[in-house]
């Protein structure tokens, strides 16, 4: 830590708070590999994946089907234990968590976007989007999420269930659930893939612009290099191996 400096803190329950160095990486991949299935039939996923990431960053994971994107993902977002490896996310060692505890720490600091939007079709978009601050107990969160619903620009459609909503504000209320409760990382794999070329600009553009306001971490999982040309970061797989791993400059 250098002089003159706080470190930051990550609540993980009410009655823990885990502090970390504001200059350390909010996640620390090492020697992560994932393997499913036994011998011979067994499918290495990831081999010995080594990742870094800082926060505020925006990276896209690039490379074609089948190259691990949405795996590392999962094995980053706590959603799939590594088979041999380390994760650290801003502080935390998950391999050290069990699921609950796991569920607990995702909850409110990492957000994810998927290509199916994953809503309940039985709430409305405020209920849907205010689930997640339900689930941590916040009192506040209706109110909360009707102003997030606003900021993606849903606010005449709070009380419409997803059959009445179209594809493209189905994904606003996905990242508006995303975003809600202020995550410090958002995944965002394939989350215009559902969406028509015009709508999916739309969603990115509103993606990035959220990005940028909240000063997140944010990872998009893409096989499209126009998409990822528009990250600061691009780390690109290839056969469950990082082939390259570029800044713009």
């Amino acid at each position: 830590m250098r002089d003159g400096q706080s470190p930051a803190t990550v609540h993980i329950a009410s009655t823990v708070t885990i502090s970390f160095p504001p200059d350390s990486a909010l996640i620390e991949a090492r020697n992560v590999s994932l393997s499913l299935g036994r011998a011979p039939a067994r499918v290495e996923i990831l081999r010995g994946i080594d990742l870094s990431v800082s926060k505020g960053e925006s990276i896209a994971l690039l490379g074609p089907s089948g190259s691990g994107k949405s795996s590392l993902m999962a094995v980053l977002a706590g959603l799939e234990r590594p088979s041999t490896g380390t994760v650290t996310v801003a502080g935390l060692n998950f391999a050290t968590l069990d699921e609950d505890a796991l569920a607990i720490a995702r909850r409110g600091r990492i957000g994810i976007v998927l290509q199916a939007f994953h809503l309940l079709p039985t709430m409305t978009a405020l209920e849907n989007v205010a689930v997640p601050l339900e689930l941590a107990g916040v009192r506040d969160a209706f109110a909360r999420a009707e102003a997030e619903l606003g900021a993606v620009g849903l606010s005449r459609r709070i009380g419409h269930y997803p059959a009445q909503l179209s594809g493209g504000e189905q994904q606003r209320v996905a990242i508006a659930r995303a975003l809600v409760a202020a995550p410090v990382l958002i995944f965002a794999d394939e989350p215009t893939g559902n969406l028509d070329t015009t709508t999916g600009a739309a969603i990115m553009d509103l993606l990035f612009e959220r990005h940028a306001e909240s000063a997140t971490t944010l990872f998009v999982i893409t096989h499209d290099p126009a998409l990822a040309a528009r990250c600061a970061r691009v780390v690109t797989l290839a056969d469950g191996r990082i082939a390259t791993d570029r800044r713009r400059t």
